[in-house]
């Protein structure tokens, strides 16, 4: 790196910090460990600190996340801060102007997510980014609704996305926390129906259905992309299927559609392990279809979509129904099965445990 790039890249940091003040929103607290941990890195190099004691949950939060960088340069940590900030002050700027200036062909009757209609595009956007997009039961109803009037209207494509940094963070744990002791049963059989018919409105979707993940997706998010017929992603985006860390099994398909999409040793590692997949990976596996630079993945995409949009709508849901019929009837028989086996998962101790002990965690921080 010559001095001249040292010094662009030192005066971005600084801007980068003055940026950050200037949020109005808070990031989170997995966000500001990692912004910690790369300040601290670039103005002070590896961690070399003493390890906070194991009570000391903060701190030793703050020191673990530090620690995890290891010999990244100090350049370089540099360079990662100030593209976090900056993609932090984008999902911002993009949520005020959501907010500011609703979109043209914007579709009333909404709360959790956004649904335009406008170029022969139906977009339907996630848009609960104060809880990285996480799935209440609200926005199961929403989506669904969405997507039966999407199947309806004059639009050639669907496209669904994420607002914020988050594409979707998966089913809100809160769904969970919510219920009373005595009414568990009910709200596991309650949301099984709610979760099959969701897939299943996927399962059914007559169109050619386009994902644009724009960043970090979990669980239901993850496993309902074998479900569309392209998946674009940005370069930031993560694939994490944590099922087994919390308990539950498999859905959306997912434990059919992975192993044929990617082998079984790889859809394993995911679905059994709880292996998160870099966008790259994702795609080399085959559950992503191309991967874009963050910095024009928008612009990219977009001009994609467009010219998709302009073929002949009947030409190309025809076609679609001739790639999805041939296995639609074992589809939802698996998405039966699924759902099934989760409701049994969301009613044992070990489930109920595993959720416990993620919110006990989420606690300390």
């Amino acid at each position: 790196m010559t001095a001249a790039t040292m010094q662009v890249s030192q005066q971005d940091f600084e801007k980068a910090q003055e940026q950050l003040k200037l949020l109005k929103k808070d990031p989170g607290n997995e966000v500001k460990l990692k912004l910690y941990a790369l300040f601290k890195q670039a103005t002070e190099g590896p961690c070399n600190s003493p390890k906070p004691g194991m009570l000391d949950f903060v701190k030793k939060a703050k020191w673990d996340a530090w620690k995890s960088l290891g010999n990244l340069p100090q350049d370089n940590a540099r360079e990662k801060y100030t593209e976090l900030v900056s993609g932090l002050v984008s999902a911002e700027s993009s949520s005020q102007v959501t907010d500011a200036a609703p979109e043209e062909g914007r579709h009333d009757g909404y709360e959790t997510i956004i649904v335009t209609t406008q170029n022969n595009i139906t977009k339907i956007t996630f848009n609960r980014p104060e809880r990285k997009n996480a799935l209440s039961h609200q926005m199961y109803r929403e989506i669904m609704k969405a997507l039966e009037e999407a199947a309806k209207d004059d639009s050639t494509i669907t496209v669904i996305t994420g607002n914020g940094e988050y594409y979707c963070s998966g089913n809100d744990l809160k769904n969970f926390a919510d219920v009373q002791p005595s009414e568990v049963e009910k709200a596991a059989k309650d949301g099984a129906v709610l979760f099959k018919n969701f897939v299943a409105h996927f399962i059914d979707f007559p169109k050619p259905l386009i994902a644009v993940v724009n960043g970090p997706a979990i669980g239901i998010s993850v496993t309902l992309l074998a479900l569309f017929d392209i998946v674009y992603a940005s370069d930031v985006a993560t694939f994490h299927t944590p099922f087994s860390q919390l308990g539950q099994s498999p859905e959306g398909c997912s434990s059919y559609l992975f192993p044929k999409i990617m082998g079984a040793a790889k859809a394993n590692e995911m679905l059994l392990f709880n292996k998160k997949l870099t966008a790259a990976e994702a795609c080399t596996y085959g559950l992503v279809t191309e991967v874009f630079p963050s910095r024009t993945f928008q612009k990219e995409v977009w001009t994609r979509l467009k010219a998709y949009a302009n073929l002949p709508k009947n030409s190309l849901a025809i076609s679609k129904q001739l790639l999805r019929d041939v296995e639609k009837e074992k589809l939802h028989a698996i998405n039966i099965r699924e759902s099934e086996v989760l409701m049994e998962r969301w009613l044992s101790d070990e489930c109920l445990n595993a959720i416990a002990n993620f919110f006990q965690s989420k606690s300390k921080l």
